[in-house]
């Protein structure tokens, strides 16, 4: 029988390869930016066009590279942080396996410029899909600049599966935030489609966060400190009363690597617990340094998740220490419940003795001269004569008994009328067609059995299919604010605002402002509480950034869901009787009551005879 294994060719291997390290844009941008660091870089651009899909190119002042290592860099597996295995357990580097560049380089356009301080021209070399087109010298500045055109040019199958330009922005922007966020002694600056999104001095963490994150977070942020021999920890987290609906600002670092740890985000959320409303999610930028020989980072290909020896310790630190830092600044309240801190003796008086309170008596004091004073002020400022009331009753001596029986006979309609609003003796009758049960499904009687309704994607159902027709007539009613409400946002937050500004205002949304990091309300959708305003804006914002539902929608539809997700009336809501008829016949006046906006049952039928079998 012939030999049927062979090798496969190294552009074959490289773009498999290519399918673990590089699944959208933001994986370029994570190595190279990677890479930049690696060289030493004191100040990184990050430059992309066509949300990446066009150019991602990163420029660094870094050490740059020689002819040879120019060339070497784009073969796999070749790198210069580790040598043998051990390596693997004594990391201080972010790529050490030598496969993202011969990746990038297998599924794109490449044109790296590298030059080394002590030469004094560089090098340029131009890859397309593995294969080396030129490579030659030229006068460039010291450092590189690897720029990556037309990703995925040779896989339409891969580019196809790309999302939407917003989607792969959010996951770029993303990228960026949590490599900046890790190195804050690192000036960088992000450039999109021609125009400057971020420029990050070098400064501290706590100043790095608000340079990203908007200058309303600095009042926002709880320093936690903590120095074990296991473990040390450094950063921030978010105070209870700004936590969020969405899990947008939650960075954990170790040893200044971004990761994801349900267990220890778990940590986080019990230091908070009892702290945060229902559905919000603290906070939290923190910084673990840990022994590197303690953990392994190579157990996954995006180097996001990480094995810890002793998880459970880092766990019992990190909940104490975040609970601690809670206490400390006052955000978690005191043991003692009882204790009024104004009743506290001040600290001038701390060392001074007590003494009795002198009492005092005025033996001449007589409340009742004063009162019998009183009186006789009174009646000498009295001025009307006596007949003047005594002529009220001139005439009624001359009725006699009659009188006395028109009083008997009056009638006191008020009084009667008022009474009846509170007698419960004989209350108005109401049908008895709906009833709810557990305050989460809506039960009603139909000819053939039973309909059980789920309320909140039934109302989920009918906000939608209102919101969609009004954004379609483009003539929603408004109601006007007292006072405009005034919202903080991020930068990128407020782009997303931006583009959705059009469709809010045909929603009911009256926008005044709309300002770098502010934007002023002044009218919002007949309906929608004042309160809920900022909930609606997040989740729509969470929304776009995921593109929940597809690309496949308009922004429309997508805008349509989000707020009738938001606003819906929420499992564990009491309905009265006539609201919860009112929701039923909405709901099949809907055009597909069937199903909710997200494609979920809205109600389920039984029939009699399914509920015969049940007694069988």
């Amino acid at each position: 029988m012939a030999d049927i294994i062979q090798l496969l060719p190294d552009h074959v291997a490289n773009q498999i390869a290519a399918g673990e390290v590089v699944q959208r844009p933001a994986s370029v941008v994570k190595e190279l930016l990677e890479n930049a660091i690696d060289a030493g870089a004191g100040s990184i651009k990050l430059i992309i066009k066509d949300a990446g899909k066009t150019l991602v190119q990163v420029i660094d002042n870094g050490k740059g590279m020689s002819h040879t290592d120019a060339r070497l860099s784009f073969e796999r597996h070749a790198t210069s942080k580790i040598r043998n295995a051990e390596d693997l357990f004594q990391l201080n580097t972010k790529g050490f396996r030598g496969e993202a560049l011969a990746s990038i380089a297998a599924i794109a356009h490449v044109e790296l410029k590298t030059k080394q301080d002590v030469d004094d021209v560089g090098n340029a070399l131009i890859i397309e899909g593995s294969n080396v087109v030129s490579q030659e010298v030229v006068v460039t500045p010291s450092g590189t600049s690897v720029a990556v055109k037309n990703l995925f040019f040779n896989i339409p199958a891969r580019r196809n599966f790309l999302k939407s330009d917003a989607v792969e922005l959010r996951h770029v922007i993303d990228e960026f935030h949590r490599v900046a966020l890790a190195h804050p002694i690192i000036a960088f600056a992000l450039y999109n489609n021609g125009s400057e999104s971020f420029n990050l001095p070098i400064s501290n963490y706590r100043q790095r966060i608000v340079n990203i994150f908007g200058n309303k977070t600095n009042e926002k942020l709880v320093p936690v400190e903590e120095d074990t021999e296991v473990l040390k920890i450094s950063g921030f987290v978010g105070k209870p009363e700004f936590a969020k609906r969405t899990r947008g600002e939650q960075y954990f670092f170790v040893n200044n690597r971004f990761i994801k740890s349900p267990y220890l985000n778990h940590a986080i959320g019990s230091a908070f617990e009892g702290l945060l409303k229902s559905g919000t999610h603290a906070s939290y930028f923190l910084n673990l340094t840990v022994d590197p020989q303690t953990i392994d980072i190579n157990i996954h290909p995006t180097k996001t998740e990480i094995k810890f020896d002793d998880e459970h310790t880092l766990y019992a630190i990190l909940r104490s220490a975040v609970k601690h830092s809670l206490g400390q600044f006052n955000i978690a309240p005191v043991l003692d419940f009882d204790r009024d801190p104004n009743l506290d003796t001040p600290y001038s008086y701390k060392a001074e003795g007590t003494s009795a309170p002198k009492v005092e008596v005025d033996s001449s004091f007589n409340p009742f001269q004063e009162e019998t004073k009183s009186k006789a002020r009174a009646v000498a400022y009295k001025k009307e004569p006596t007949s003047s009331w005594e002529s009220l009753y001139v005439g009624l001596e001359s009725k006699g008994n009659e009188t006395q029986q028109d009083f008997s006979s009056i009638e006191f309609e008020t009084e009667e009328h008022t009474a009846s609003i509170f007698d419960e003796e004989h209350p108005v009758e109401q049908s008895n067609t709906t009833y709810q049960l557990h305050n989460k499904y809506i039960v009603s009687t139909i000819k053939s059995g039973m309909l059980v309704i789920d309320q909140y994607r039934a109302h989920q159902r009918v906000l939608y299919e209102d919101f969609l027709k009004n954004l379609t007539v483009k003539e929603a009613a408004s109601q006007q604010l007292l006072f405009p409400l005034q919202l903080h946002f991020s930068t990128q937050d407020i782009e997303i605002i931006n583009q959705l500004k059009a469709d809010l205002e045909h929603t009911g949304f009256v926008f005044s402002k709309v300002m770098e990091e502010t934007i002023d309300i002044t009218g919002v959708p007949v309906g929608v509480p004042e309160s809920e305003v900022s909930i609606i804006l997040e989740q729509l914002i969470s929304d776009v950034e995921n593109e929940v539902p597809d690309s496949h929608f308009s922004a429309s539809d997508l805008l349509a869901k989000s707020m009738a997700k938001s606003l819906a009336i929420k499992t564990g809501t009491v309905l009265k009787k006539d609201e919860q008829e009112h929701l039923v016949n909405k709901l099949f006046a809907c055009k597909e009551p069937n199903v909710s906006p997200t494609n979920r049952t809205t109600f389920i039928t039984m029939s009699v005879d399914e509920l015969d079998k049940k007694f069988i």
